[in-house]
């Protein structure tokens, strides 16, 4: 075994959170964002980020994550707002941008569709890149897309019921139908040169679409990059020297945390194992690591979408992939409210999950925060 096979693998959460006051409307974070190291403005008014610093095992991970966590919610009870832990409001007519170019440049090249990704909050797991093996480990994280189901945790959007997954909806089907390249999950690469040129060419593209929409070039290179252009939900990431994946939802941070342990089993297990792509199948066995055919990997990932982990098809291929669907419980299963889900409703449900969270951190760590 080499010295790099050894080291532990450092990986990352970035979870994204509505806020709400007691009555539970949208609100701003305003100074939650003073909480704690890591918790940030989204680039809509309504939503925080808590994200941990790379973490090389899954006790610290947890603990960082957790007393972020906690953090937020001692200022959030103060000012008398909750975090909610769904990847959509439920139900919510505009929400509001926080103005910057970034925005105002993404409005112009996706135009009104753009309105959809506003709705969205999502959860990205960052695993670090092993020497000789990211490609494998990209290749892999594609392969097991259809795990967003065992997170998914909301199916609305406005009201009614959009999907299983409504947030991967949203993203993948119908804010980037226009630029399709930009945001849906790319098939395999065979090394990082290919993945390098498919940048520029999404890139190149972008850029295109922006001067078209009068946007200066200008403008467009000083808030984009080729790597940061893109909202593919896997991708290496060399500026953090990570793999990222960016499809699971908003979720309780119990069960991210379980989540990212499984994903990182797997990058571990993957750095003293084959590797190849074969069949419509997939398997992840002691010897080998078998991924599905890239046409197959979809399939399973649009079931999810649809019907997350209720479709026999994605929990079959879960199990083969060595994830343990029993062990998680995603909510979006379990709405079953008359539609339109109401205005009024949807402050319900956003307090009642708000509640769910507080719980969550408070079972994972009941010293911290009492």
């Amino acid at each position: 075994m080499s010295v790099h096979e050894s080291e532990p693998i450092r990986r990352s959460i970035e979870v994204e959170y509505w806020v709400i006051d007691d009555a539970g409307r949208l609100v701003e974070p305003g100074t939650l964002v003073d909480a704690t190291p890591g918790a940030e403005r989204e680039f809509v008014e309504p939503l925080l980020e808590v994200k941990t610093t790379p973490c090389e095992t899954a006790t610290e991970l947890r603990e960082e994550l957790l007393e972020r966590l906690e953090a937020v919610l001692r200022r959030a009870d103060d000012r008398g707002k909750h975090l909610v832990p769904l990847s959509t409001p439920v139900n919510a007519d505009e929400i509001q941008e926080i103005p910057s170019d970034r925005t105002r440049i993404q409005n112009c090249v996706v135009g009104d569709d753009f309105e959809y990704v506003r709705h969205c909050a999502g959860t990205h797991i960052h695993v670090e890149q092993q020497p000789g093996r990211a490609i494998d480990q990209l290749n892999t994280l594609i392969a097991i897309d259809p795990a967003l189901a065992l997170v998914s945790s909301s199916p609305y959007f406005r009201g009614r019921q959009l999907a299983d997954g409504a947030r991967s909806k949203l993203y993948r089907w119908m804010a980037y139908n226009s630029v399709p390249h930009q945001g849906w999950l790319w098939s395999y690469v065979t090394d990082s040169a290919e993945w390098d040129r498919r940048l520029e060419r999404r890139y190149d593209e972008f850029v295109t679409a922006a001067i078209d929409a009068g946007i200066d070039r200008r403008t467009v290179a000083a808030n984009f990059e080729p790597e940061s252009a893109i909202w593919t939900p896997v991708q290496l990431r060399a500026e953090f020297g990570t793999v990222e994946w960016r499809s699971p939802d908003a979720a309780l941070p119990s069960q991210v945390l379980q989540l990212a342990d499984t994903v990182v089993a797997l990058m571990d297990h993957l750095r003293g194992t084959e590797v190849r792509i074969e069949g419509a199948t997939g398997r992840v066995t002691d010897d080998e690591i078998v991924l599905p055919e890239f046409d197959a990997v979809l399939e399973y990932a649009n079931d999810a979408i649809r019907e997350g982990v209720a479709a026999d098809s994605v929990q079959s291929y879960l199990d083969r992939m060595g994830f343990d669907v029993d062990a998680y419980e995603p909510v979006a299963l379990t709405f079953d409210r008359p539609e339109p889900v109401t205005p009024r409703d949807a402050r319900e449900i956003r307090l009642e999950h708000a509640d769910r969270l507080q719980d969550d951190v408070r079972q994972a760590a009941p010293v911290a925060l009492d």
